[in-house]
């Protein structure tokens, strides 16, 4: 199985207070986060970050690899604005700008930062990203997988695919590909 999310910024105690979130510690936010991920996430999962893991310095390397280790599942890394090397060289099973992702016949391109357009958009592909937070939450094939967007906590396929049917269509899409049918 397949699991997405984005923009965890583990050890970022300022995100709690930009993003508006419910945790009074940074401690308490990166607890959270970690058990909603164990909960859902097995040990035979691909577990897919979206970009913007950890935030910090390479001081805070240990703390934040501590946190890694303890996640389950195969973990991706799609890079975001605040992943920086010392991020990036931890074992991830995969790390890259963007993904492409075939998760039960539903491909998925994954990048960090939202896109008005994407490989295959027009055959279905649809692009799951974060990076803007609680700020939008997507259109129909284009969905927010950030963690302030879904209770923080990781998404599947099924709940992605159900919110992206109730989403409009992108008011931009037509702006730059010909018509599909997704109007309907």
């Amino acid at each position: 199985m397949h699991w997405y999310t984005a923009d965890l910024h583990l050890n970022h105690a300022n995100i709690i207070r930009f993003c508006n979130r419910p945790f009074q510690t940074v401690s308490e936010m990166d607890s959270h986060l970690c058990n909603a991920i164990s909960t859902k996430v097995a040990p035979e999962d691909d577990f897919w970050i979206v970009g913007d893991f950890a935030f910090g310095g390479a001081s805070d390397r240990d703390r934040v690899a501590q946190r890694f280790h303890s996640l389950p599942g195969r973990k991706h890394l799609v890079i975001g604005n605040h992943d920086q090397a010392w991020v990036r060289e931890l074992a991830w099973q995969s790390v890259t700008d963007i993904a492409y992702v075939n998760d039960e016949g539903q491909l998925f391109v994954l990048c960090h930062y939202p896109m008005i357009t994407w490989l295959h958009a027009r055959r279905g592909a649809i692009q799951l990203f974060g990076h803007v937070h609680q700020n939008w939450p997507g259109s129909r094939n284009a969905v927010n997988v950030g963690v302030d967007q879904w209770q923080f906590a990781p998404v599947g396929r099924r709940d992605i695919l159900q919110r992206a049917k109730k989403l409009p269509v992108n008011k931009h899409w037509f702006d730059v590909e010909p018509r599909t049918g997704m109007e309907d």
